[in-house]
């Protein structure tokens, strides 16, 4: 269903892809818009390696929300990890992409946990993540993508 990376020499190991997706602060989502259109978009993000996730916040409205009401159906991307070879003017750039389907989180409970599991990705510190989350925990959406594929490769730049 998913195609493979055509240059079998540029793809990583999964645990490769896996360590981009960790490490990374943003990432790009990607969504079917209006008229066959894509929309892609920059969001932080976490990925929940033992859910096998990744989880992302949002608002309760907007043209995110409306075409991932007409499809869940998502493309997420990170790069990163970019490296010059001293033999080399031309960087390295390694890429993680991840397709699979985007769901809102319907239970309150499940959201607050996910809300503070995020917000220490980019937080200091707990007691500012929990000063957070008591302020504008519950304003927030939080969102799914459910993996059903990933694959990551490293290019050169040239």
């Amino acid at each position: 269903m998913f195609r493979s990376i055509r240059k079998k020499r540029n793809e990583i190991s999964t645990d490769e892809a896996k360590e981009l997706l960790r490490s990374s602060r943003r990432g790009i989502l990607a969504v079917n818009g209006d008229d066959g259109y894509p929309y892609a978009i920059p969001i932080n993000y976490l990925y929940d390696e033992d859910a096998h996730k990744i989880v992302f916040h949002g608002a309760k409205a907007g043209y995110k929300v409306d075409c991932l009401k007409v499809c869940d159906k998502v493309c997420f991307t990170v790069y990163g990890n970019e490296r010059i070879q001293e033999e080399s003017w031309a960087p390295f750039l390694q890429s993680t992409v991840v397709f699979g389907r985007c769901h809102l989180v319907e239970n309150q409970e499940a959201t607050m946990m996910l809300i503070k599991k995020f917000a220490m990705k980019y937080y200091p510190d707990e007691k500012l993540v929990d000063e957070a989350v008591a302020s504008s925990g519950r304003a927030v959406q939080m969102f799914e993508i459910e993996i059903e594929h990933m694959s990551g490769k490293e290019v050169q730049e040239r």
